[in-house]
């Protein structure tokens, strides 16, 4: 059975940059800056043979008020209690501080197993840090280079017997069971679960999307409070919600291209339009009292560029008063800015409270379905010619562009082909009057959808090709006879 490593520690001493080698890719920011990891990130680690969780923490620091440092301590005591083996990381270049010793004292009462590391150890100057490490009583300390990836064998020798241990331990607590499964017979199979929905929340900071992500997998794993750019990178949690398994991402807040000055507020950017490229539904997160603000509509559109499923969701519902007339300005507000997205589900929530969490959940399921639409050909086929009779294709210089054929060429999001003659010259009218008929008439509202104008010409390997002039075949041919 796999087991959990949490790796804590001070601010800045690598533990990200651990992290990110032991999971085999850069899914935490790295910076020098201290303090970047505020939220528990969990992935899938490997280390020879051995495969296991490893979660990255926030920097430990002496702070036990209700201050930011305050909860991320306690964010990071959870991720102590939650692992099975702790390693803890001093800076060997820095050597041990006062504050190594206050956490060591607590990681003695609250881990079964604490392994210490000394990072950043290559080089004679980190000599010296080394051999004041053994000073915290936690045994020998593995010399380690995150950076470079040293030390990373000896690491494997301490955890390997740890490994084995948990493994007996989890053996002994199975409880015996005396019911026999025949594999033979279907319905006594374990169902195989279907694949996690990847689902993005995205918004503008401080819209409340850490408390919403809580608030849907029933506890506080990430980090929240009215600080605004709080989350720093996309944090991505497996839940089963409802009955269905999901793999949601919490991002960033995003702010306006300009104002984004800070190397270390781009790199959380860019993370955020990472975990939309990879999210199948995008859940753009408002908050009701500035709605729709120029931001939102840029983070909507890129979902939709993107071709995801989007479900729009505005936050903070519980503190509006004229809830209805605020409603009715929502939806208007909707279909005139976001007209690209017209018809996709529009839900209010609170995050705070779990109002309407549950319409959010059908929401992103009813939009997923959308998403992954497929209609017939000979359906398509009919409703192309109504739609032609409805309202002809134009007729540049004279000549009526005639739509042969369509198909269904991709889902996720749907894609069709149309067949036809000038496709070079079809007004974009033409194409939004047949976007909008297959949104209205084939039940597809809110989902990217993109269409296709495609000549006979653009299938003929040959089209365009000179003929032979007629003396040179007449040669070729004779040349054959010969």
């Amino acid at each position: 059975m796999s087991f959990t490593l949490a790796i804590v520690g001070r601010p800045n001493v690598g533990k990200s940059t651990l992290f990110n080698r032991l999971v085999g890719k850069r899914l935490a920011l790295v910076d020098d800056q201290p303090g970047v990891t505020r939220d528990l990130r969990e992935g899938a680690a490997r280390l020879a043979d051995l495969r296991f969780t490893v979660i990255d923490t926030a920097g430990l620091e002496e702070a036990t008020d209700d201050s930011l440092q305050g909860r991320m301590r306690r964010l990071t005591e959870r991720a102590v209690d939650m692992a099975d083996i702790c390693l803890f990381m001093i800076d060997a270049r820095t050597g041990v501080t006062p504050t190594d010793e206050v956490f060591v004292d607590i990681l003695r009462k609250r881990a079964d197993h604490v392994v210490l590391a000394a990072n950043k150890a290559e080089g004679a100057a980190a000599d010296a840090g080394v051999i004041e490490a053994y000073s915290l009583g936690l045994g020998e300390p593995i010399r380690l280079s995150a950076e470079h990836g040293e030390g990373l064998m000896d690491l494997y020798q301490v955890l390997q017997p740890l490994a084995d241990l948990h493994a007996e331990q989890a053996e002994t607590d199975t409880p015996e069971t005396d019911v026999e499964i025949n594999e033979d017979d279907d319905a006594a199979r374990i169902p195989t679960p279907s694949k996690p929905l990847q689902v993005a929340v995205v918004g503008r900071p401080n819209a409340g999307k850490s408390t919403l992500i809580n608030r849907i997998i029933g506890e506080d794993r990430l980090l929240t409070g009215p600080e605004a750019g709080i989350t720093r990178d996309a944090i991505s949690l497996s839940t089963e919600w409802d009955g269905t398994p999901m793999r949601i991402f919490d991002t960033a807040g995003m702010r306006k291209r300009g104002k984004v000055q800070e190397k270390l507020e781009k790199l959380s950017v860019s993370d955020g339009l990472r975990a939309v490229k990879f999210a199948e539904v995008v859940v753009v997160l408002l908050d009701a009292a500035i709605p729709f603000e120029q931001q939102d509509l840029r983070i909507a559109d890129l979902a939709e560029r993107e071709g995801r499923a989007v479900v729009v969701a505005v936050n903070k519902w519980d503190i509006e008063d004229d809830r209805q007339a605020k409603l009715r300005d929502l939806r208007e507000s909707f279909e005139r800015l976001l007209p690209q997205l017209r018809g996709a589900p529009l839900v209010t929530v609170s995050a705070k409270t779990g109002r309407g969490v549950d319409r959010l959940h059908i929401a992103i399921l009813r939009a997923y379905e959308v998403w992954n639409r497929r209609v017939p050909t000979a359906a398509l086929n009919r409703w192309l010619s109504g739609m032609m009779e409805a309202h002809p294709p134009p007729a540049p210089q004279g000549k009526r562009i005639k739509l042969r054929y369509m198909t269904q060429a991709k889902t996720r999001p749907p894609g069709f082909v149309v067949m036809c003659s000038h496709p070079d010259k079809m007004p974009e009218s033409y194409n939004r009057y047949l976007v909008n008929g297959l949104r209205l008439d084939f039940d597809m509202p809110g989902t990217p959808i993109r269409l296709f104008m495609r000549g006979q010409g653009d299938q003929n390997p040959y089209q365009g090709r000179k003929k032979a002039a007629p003396s040179k075949l007449r040669k070729h041919k004779e040349g054959r006879r010969g």
